[in-house]
Parts: C-alpha cells; structure tokens; sequence
C-alpha cells in the first residue's frame, strides 16, 4: 500500500511537471496594454528592481539599487489616463555592495532613512504615447522633499504568468533627476547631482 502512494505520489508529480513545461513552452504575451485586465495589480518583489547610477570623479557611473520596493498599480488598460500607481521604497535598504557607504547614505545628512524611512511616488499624470509606450509623471518623495519626476515607460507585456497562472504586466522604465532637488548634493562634485535611473517589474494581479 505505501508503495502504491509513492508511485502515485511520484505520477502525481510528474504530471504537474510536464504541465507547467507545457505551460512554459507555450506561453506568450500580448504587447498591446489594451488586452490586459483591468484592476489593481501589486509589483512582484521578486522580479521587480530599481537601479540607479551617479557620475564618480569623470571615471565611471556608479550603480546601486534598493532592495526593498512595493508597488500598487490600479489598471484601466484601455484608459491609461485613469490608471493610478503608487511606489513605496525602503531607504533603509539600498544597497551600493559598499557597506560603509550604505550607512553613509542612510544617515541624517543624507537620505535620513530614520526619520524618512520611506521614499515615495504617486503618479499625477499617465500618457500612452505609443502602442506599448508612455509617459508617467508624478510626485517623488525623497528625505522629506517632494519634486516631480518623468518616467519613460515601456511595456513589456501581458499574459497569465505560465506558473502560477496570475494575470501579469510587465514594464520597463527609466528617468533621470537631480539629487541636489532633493537636498542630497553632498560628495559634489566628486559625486555627480545627474542621476539615472532604471526600473524593471511585473505586476501581479491575485487570482479570484
């Protein structure tokens, strides 16, 4: 008998392994945002990251992210202009893979990450400018201080993620800002005030 539920078990899993290879193999996403469903997706924390490179000395752009992001995005796919997002990032966690430098950059004189442990974008405006591209313009708080920004949206795609069957958005952004807008100029100009940043996400609508 307990021989019989090992095989069974093991048939069992076999089974949902050449489905979700199926799956897999088959799987495709739809370029056009119209064919997406509405509604109110969250980013995937493991596929979402936000990267961001400064000028050092003429030498180099150095890059660092943040490793703690979340991300609510109210979709009306065929009325951009309706749809909202709002971002919310961990000060407390970037991450330069300096150590020292990340609690420099956490301290008060910088990002002050204890009394604002959180950096904020809410979206103002959203503008489709292409069949899979757009504009998205907001409020982004940083260290206390609010200052609009521009993102440069791409979208990726849509489809039923093949795993876990999901709806799913993909995206890709970028933009740049000054970080002196913000009261971060310290280290100039050693350290460059341009900074540019790149988003990559996908956004998970729950199923039911």
């Amino acid at each position: 008998m307990k021989a019989r539920r090992v095989i069974a078990s093991f048939a069992l899993a076999a089974s949902l392994a050449a489905c979700t290879a199926l799956n897999v193999a088959t799987h495709r996403v739809s370029g056009d945002p119209v064919d997406a469903p509405a509604g109110t997706y969250r980013a995937d924390p493991r596929h979402t990251s936000v990267v961001f490179d400064v000028d050092h000395l003429g030498f180099s752009r150095f890059v660092a992210r943040f490793n703690e992001v979340e991300a609510v995005l109210d979709a009306v796919p065929d009325a951009p202009e309706k749809s909202r997002l709002e971002v919310t990032i961990k000060a407390a966690r970037i991450d330069t893979n300096v150590p020292d430098l990340d609690k420099m950059l956490t301290a008060d004189d910088m990002f002050d990450a204890a009394r604002h442990p959180d950096m904020t974008f809410v979206s103002k405006s959203i503008v489709r400018t292409g069949k899979g591209t757009g504009e998205v313009t907001g409020d982004l708080t940083m260290a206390g201080r609010t200052h609009p920004v521009m993102l440069a949206v791409t979208f990726n795609g849509a489809a039923p993620d093949p795993l876990t069957g999901e709806d799913k958005l993909g995206f890709s952004a970028e933009g740049t800002l000054d970080r002196s807008d913000w009261g971060l100029g310290k280290w100039w100009p050693a350290v460059g005030n341009d900074v540019h940043f790149r988003i990559e996400t996908e956004f998970a609508k729950p199923k039911g």
